[in-house]
């Protein structure tokens, strides 16, 4: 598993040094940090009140690589640390015969990623002396490296709470932003983008509390985006 979850490492960082080789004067490295607002979006039937209870605060870092193939237009990509979740509730009462059964809890969901975007940003033209604004849409790849519900990283059991969790995530992403040119070859970026969960985060936990397979979280997160690209 742990082989596993380092393969995105090694294939990126061979990509940025075979484009940084092939393409230096195309290719732009940098540094990036992205608090954010995150919350958990659950998709189930009316009857289990199952639903969210609002969001969390998380945060981001790594690093990002823009590789140009024009003078407005870059595949972005890059290794990020990011951290998501919220608190979800679930209250449902469940009858067999005559005799009621009432399932009830709220998790506090903490879930920290490996994240890989894969982008296509677009530049404008200088809108300000060295100043031009940046447009963003794409997917992200992202591997769970740990979890923790409730502040704790075990169940009363003794299991890690990553088993509740699937491994592997699919995301879409969404942004815009400015850019500022200092140098030569450094510049500041600042944006904001949207992060949207597209696959199931729960690994039958919730769904098997519920006996019921259709029942899904997400992950959703509004993130500021701050950096350097040198």
């Amino acid at each position: 598993m742990k082989m596993i979850r380092f393969t995105p490492l090694v294939l990126v960082l061979a990509a940025l040094l075979f484009f940084s080789q092939e393409a230096s004067a195309q290719i732009e490295i940098g540094v990036k940090v992205a608090p954010s607002v995150t919350s958990t979006r659950t998709i189930a039937k009316d009857q289990y009140n199952f639903k969210n209870e609002g969001a969390g605060v998380g945060f981001g870092m790594g690093v990002i690589a823009d590789y140009f193939f024009g003078a407005n237009y870059a595949f972005s990509t890059g290794l990020l640390y990011n951290v998501k979740g919220g608190e979800v509730s679930y209250d449902y009462r469940q009858m067999n015969g005559t005799a009621e059964t009432r399932i009830t809890g709220s998790d506090d969901i903490n879930l920290q990623y490996l994240e890989i975007p894969v982008s296509l940003k677009l530049f404008t033209n200088e809108v300000a002396t060295d100043t031009r604004l940046y447009f963003q849409a794409g997917t992200s790849l992202n591997t769970m490296l740990a979890a923790k519900v409730n502040d704790k990283k075990v169940d009363t059991e003794g299991d890690k709470y990553t088993k509740r969790f699937n491994t592997f995530e699919i995301g879409a992403v969404l942004g815009a932003g400015a850019e500022w040119q200092l140098g030569e070859s450094t510049k500041l970026f600042g944006g904001l983008s949207y992060h949207r969960g597209l696959t199931d985060v729960d690994d039958d936990y919730y769904a098997g509390t519920f006996s019921d397979n259709k029942v899904e979280l997400k992950n959703s997160s509004f993130a500021l985006d701050f950096g350097i690209k040198f």
